[in-house]
């Protein structure tokens, strides 16, 4: 017997989706198009843990923004349900409804401030609009924008602002209603790389400080390798592949996963492109090797790669990087010299490494 078991596996499931903060529960949605009924997302089965960040990503087109907007109920699902804390929203009324858009806070990409407004009076609008008392109001939006960073723009007003400064405008009105999960919608899309790292940076201590679920959507895969714990890669409306950052990074599995990873990995250099052949051409030739780490523990030993190899070893080229604290990326190596020959030496590295390449030779200098 293979010991699989499809009722456990269904109980299991049921207990993850009764256990997540955040669940998509065999999610369809499906939109009349000029030509028929076009399926935006299908069979979403997803569970989001309490004060995870999560990242959501695809390729234009690929259901992102709509699994997004099933959280809040500005998109209602075709089929299946989404769950919070174990509770189909579908079912809440009017009054539930708002109630749970306060209790989920969402950032857009282009601020969506108000030009004739203060930073404090955009900050305090949500506030108002729910009849929160004048005193209470004031008490939320001074502590939220001390949160921010921004105490001390109060009275601007939105063009007097930097991109980064407008974000976290926009952040600290997120928060106005103490929400448990924040939406952010290519957030960093609209900043430069610095004033990303200071948004990425505040995002994760406001999660970290407030316990929140953060759910982010974005096309930017640095953005994910640097703040969200899991992702979810969707093609087409599907999910076609999910799990932790470090493992999906370090070793991704589906071809469209690949293609979105694919700014992130270093090319050959352009020198060695130039002067690699296939074939061994004299006993001479520097052997080249291109040795992976996927995250999966490994860690580069370069003393034992050393000594595995023997002879001259010359670093070509190296692209690795921790996630979550895990070591992912490869190293590009020279062997020359070696007492070993090819099939022992390569013997001798396959431990060292998750996987190991052999890109061919070249003339050695």
């Amino acid at each position: 017997m293979s010991g699989f078991d499809p009722h456990l596996q269904q109980a299991a499931q049921a207990s993850q989706h009764l256990d997540a903060h955040l669940c998509f529960d065999n999610l369809g949605k499906t939109y009349e198009g000029a030509h028929g009924p076009v399926q935006a997302l299908r069979d979403i089965d997803l569970a989001i843990a309490r004060g995870e960040v999560f990242g959501i990503i695809g390729r234009s087109g690929a259901g992102k923004s709509s699994l997004l907007r099933t959280i809040n109920r500005l998109e209602q699902p075709s089929s299946g349900r989404v769950l919070i804390d174990g509770i189909d929203i579908a079912l809440y009324d009017e009054d539930r409804l708002v109630a749970l858009r306060r209790r989920i806070g969402m950032i857009f990409q282009h601020f969506n401030l108000m030009s004739a407004k203060t930073v404090w009076q955009n900050v305090e609008l949500p506030l108002k609009v729910a009849g929160v008392p004048r005193e209470a109001r004031q008490r939320k939006v001074r502590e939220l924008l001390e949160l921010v960073g921004l105490e001390n723009k109060h009275a601007a007003y939105p063009a007097q602002l930097s991109g980064g400064q407008k974000q976290r405008v926009g952040i600290a009105r997120a928060l106005v209603h103490d929400p448990q999960i924040l939406l952010c919608d290519e957030a960093t899309s609209a900043l430069d790389p610095e004033t990303t790292q200071s948004i990425l940076g505040l995002l994760r201590e406001i999660n970290q400080r407030l316990n929140l679920t953060v759910v982010l959507i974005t096309h930017e895969m640095a953005v994910i390798r640097e703040i969200c714990d899991r992702v979810v890669v969707l093609e087409h409306g599907e999910v076609v592949e999910q799990g932790p950052v470090w493992r999906v990074f370090g070793s991704p599995r589906h071809e469209v996963t690949r293609t979105l990873l694919a700014p992130l990995q270093h090319a050959l250099p352009a020198r060695l492109q130039e002067r690699l052949h296939s074939e061994r051409a004299s006993p001479e030739d520097d052997l080249i090797l291109r040795l992976h780490f996927t995250g999966s523990g490994l860690e580069p030993d370069l003393p034992a790669i050393g000594a595995a190899l023997g002879g001259r070893v010359t670093l070509l080229d190296a692209s690795l990087e921790q996630i979550q604290g895990h070591a992912v990326g490869h190293l590009i190596l020279a062997v020359d010299q070696s007492p070993f020959d090819h099939p022992t030496l390569l013997d001798n590295l396959r431990p060292l490494a998750d996987h190991l390449e052999v890109l061919g030779y070249v003339t050695a200098a």
